[in-house]
């Protein structure tokens, strides 16, 4: 869970490189998920237990897999868009509201939380937000286009999360599981090569229409090594290690656990970019990070056997 988190949490920082090179968000985007993909199905395909569970998949976790590939656009969209003028460490607070989001949206539409929580959890993850935007240095502060773009990263996140959960059938009461860690993990592999195809052909398609330079002699050299570290790691591993990590602690702990993620990124921000986050705004990412640990702590908290369905974080 530490590399997946660290793994999701270098997308910032191996973007940051790419643009400085001349290549935009959406050719990005469509290099990232199509190199996610690729790896994705060659680790699908290397597996005699992986392939037996693509056959196997019935063809309703197919469409829904295919389908929320397409809305996982609009998360990391919105995303990578705002990554262009707002800094890394920023951006990584900002989007971290996303686990008290979808604990208050758990309430009426997947497993809630007990009592008081949800709320609670939101409150500090939304004042955390408000001082670390409200922390920025004016004489340096980004567009303000860029800033909406990342609040709503986390939005479209929350809502592509609990509709996930809620598609892949997760129940509102925790049962016993019905099917064992190995074969859940070969089911996830599949569905996850099917959504990332998915978001990578949305991508493509739309990038071509619109005649963005996505064609490989047009992106220039210095950009692939942060285009392939971008769909290697912060796609490819951070998805395969975060169901493998899951599985084995479970997802409460696996989400605490993830905490490290705007941690991670906002440290590496500061040694490679020298960015650097104000005190207000220190306060503001510690607020976040406390409302995450409440929403995911105590009574009604996330159990070992919820399932989860996550794509590449951001």
């Amino acid at each position: 869970m530490v590399v997946s988190a660290c793994a999701f949490g270098s997308g910032a920082l191996f973007a940051k490189p790419v643009y400085e090179a001349g290549v935009g968000w959406h050719v990005l985007s469509a290099w990232r998920f199509l190199i996610g993909a690729a790896l994705a199905w060659t680790w699908l395909l290397l597996s005699p237990g992986r392939r037996l569970a693509l056959r196997t998949l019935d063809r309703r976790l197919v469409a829904v897999s295919l389908a929320l590939g397409v809305l996982y656009v609009g998360n990391s969209a919105t995303y990578f868009a705002g990554l262009v003028t707002v800094d890394a460490s920023l951006a990584a607070l900002i989007v971290y509201v996303y686990p008290a989001l979808v604990a208050v949206l758990s309430l009426r539409f997947g497993r809630r939380l007990e009592g008081t929580r949800a709320w609670a959890a939101l409150g500090l993850a939304l004042v955390g937000a408000v001082l670390a935007v409200g922390g920025i240095d004016p004489r340096t502060a980004p567009p303000i286009g860029g800033l909406v773009l990342i609040a709503a990263s986390p939005l479209i996140y929350a809502l592509w999360i609990v509709l996930a959960a809620r598609l892949s059938g997760e129940r509102r009461t925790t049962d016993a599981a019905s099917e064992t860690p190995d074969r859940e993990g070969a089911a996830a592999s599949a569905a996850t090569a099917l959504m990332t195809t998915a978001t990578a052909t949305a991508y493509w398609l739309s990038a071509l229409a619109l005649g963005e330079p996505v064609a490989p002699t047009a992106v220039p050299v210095n950009a692939w090594q942060g285009l392939i570290g971008v769909g290697a790691v912060s796609t490819f591993i951070a998805i395969q290690t975060f169901y493998a990590g899951t599985q084995r602690i479970g997802a409460a702990q696996a989400a605490l656990i993830s905490t490290i993620e705007p941690v991670w990124t906002i440290a590496l921000a500061a040694i490679l970019f020298h960015e650097a986050l104000g005190p207000i705004q220190l306060v503001g990412g510690a607020l976040i990070l406390a409302g995450v640990v409440l929403a995911q702590t105590g009574p009604g908290s996330l159990r070992a056997e919820q399932p989860v369905v996550r794509m590449a974080d951001e």
